[in-house]
């Protein structure tokens, strides 16, 4: 792979023309939320490196996955290569998992270079600010989050490295989000079941590939270190935290280590999310801060949640869309594609070869039975393997001449739904939407009433077990 790290993807970035420097000074708000909004809009939508935010030692990049081009050159594919063949290749390479890390001494870690154990204060290490106008604080919207479960602690591919979203709320407190039916959920449960604090580790500045699998759902006894290395072709590079034994990138810009306290839970929120809205304010956990270590000079990056599309768009597209397209593919082997690209999959595109009549809806139920689509998604279109799911226009002339609303469009009522789609109601309950969009299929069997007769010889059979229950069953 042509990069280790963050810091080698953006030299990456920068020798294909897909990153730009803001040398001159800025303010932290509104001009860096600003440019995160900004950047997906310019052509080619370069990530963009902020070398000098007032009151701050520390630079930020923003827009790191903003783009189709960025994330082509993240599975190093050319820039220009189109998202259907990026969706084909991360299907080849994703079969390659896994590919197990690497170890690295803690003494040898870039991550270690610097420790502070002492008089921890998040706001000397970190360039802080709020993401959208109106978020209750400060956020670190692009962490990678690893936890263990405590009832299983030397279990590797049971650890979590996931994305959450964390407020900062003090200077060595933050708060975090771990929705039910996250993995890092389960670990909590487990903890505060023996009312014992959790170790995690906040993972800031990884190397892309590491951000991109942290935000995909797979299943829960899956490595996403593994799957990291399996789309780089080579081994992810980890080491040890400090505390909790916990697995982490070597290479990170930044780790914050804590503890999840257990039973504690603090007002967390508003916070602009990805639908494009505000999310509410609700009790949260609370997570201690008790150890921090960097890179000499650390890049400290966020990412923007805004108006789709902007970087987490790009970030969370196709790597719902693939998980997805397995787990259907695996019992409907006629599914040719899946667009979950649309909101992290609350709309998602299927295309399928029907084997018998009906079969559109089985695919679209199937859907919304997976790990990720029981929570996510909300509106499935099912259309024809010749209709390219990546291409709307194919998918609108399928919705326009494949659908009979009275036979092909359902709802599935009382449904789970995602608390943070405001179209939720409550929060965390959907009624489903589906759309069967293929060419109408014969059934596979042919109507047949005629009612099935007595076998002969059926009576004397029924006289003869009789008598041998009352001679106690020996002829």
């Amino acid at each position: 792979m042509a990069y280790r790290d963050l810091r080698e993807f953006l030299d990456l970035l920068e020798s294909e023309n897909q990153l730009v420097r803001i040398k001159e000074e800025v303010m932290p708000e509104p001009d860096l939320s600003a440019i995160g909004r900004s950047a997906p809009d310019v052509e080619n939508a370069p990530a963009v490196l902020v070398e000098n935010i007032k009151g701050y030692k520390t630079p930020v990049v923003l827009n790191v996955h903003g783009s189709w081009q960025n994330h082509a050159l993240m599975l190093n594919m050319p820039k220009d290569t189109p998202v259907k063949e990026q969706f084909f290749e991360l299907e080849k390479i994703w079969d390659r998992y896994p590919i197990k890390p690497v170890w690295v001494d803690k003494k040898e870690a870039p991550v270690k270079e610097v420790v502070i154990e002492d008089d921890i204060n998040l706001f000397d290490v970190l360039p802080l600010f709020r993401i959208n106008e109106f978020d209750a604080g400060f956020y670190l919207s692009k962490a990678l989050i690893v936890s263990k479960d405590p009832n299983k602690p030397e279990s590797y591919d049971e650890q979590n490295a996931g994305t959450y979203r964390i407020q900062v709320k003090g200077k060595d407190k933050v708060g975090i989000q771990p929705l039910p039916f996250h993995d890092i959920a389960v670990h909590l449960n487990h903890a505060e079941e023996k009312n014992e604090p959790l170790p995690i580790a906040i993972c800031l500045g990884n190397d892309p590939v590491l951000s991109f699998m942290a935000s995909t759902p797979i299943e829960y006894a899956q490595s996403e270190y593994d799957f990291a290395g399996a789309l780089k072709g080579e081994p992810i590079e980890l080491t040890k935290s400090e505390n909790g034994n916990l697995d982490i990138p070597a290479r990170s810009e930044i780790v914050l280590e804590g503890y999840i306290m257990p039973r504690e839970r603090e007002i967390e929120g508003p916070f602009g999310e990805f639908p494009g809205s505000y999310s509410g304010a609700r009790l949260q956990p609370v997570v201690k801060i008790t150890k921090i270590t960097h890179r000499q000079n650390p890049v400290f990056e966020n990412l923007y949640l805004g108006m789709p599309w902007t970087e987490i768009d790009y970030l969370m597209a196709l790597n719902t869309s693939l998980p997805l397209y397995k787990q259907l593919k695996r019992d409907f082997p006629e599914v040719e594609a899946v667009n979950a690209m649309y909101t992290h999959g609350i709309g998602t595109i299927v295309s399928t070869k029907s084997r018998f009549g009906g079969y559109g809806k089985a695919v679209a139920m199937r859907l919304l039975s997976t790990p990720h689509g029981i929570p996510y998604t909300k509106i499935v279109i099912i259309v024809d393997e010749f209709v390219d799911p990546f291409n709307l226009e194919q998918v609108m002339w399928a919705l326009t001449t494949r659908v009979r609303p009275d036979k092909d469009v359902f709802k599935v009522p009382y449904a789970p739904g995602m608390p943070l789609d405001p179209s939720s109601e409550p929060a965390g309950m959907h009624t489903k939407l589906i759309i069967d969009a293929t060419t109408p299929v014969a059934p596979d069997f042919a109507r047949d009433t005629e009612l099935l007769g007595v076998p002969e010889k059926a009576n004397e059979w029924l006289e003869t077990i009789r008598n041998l229950v009352k001679e106690g069953g020996n002829k």
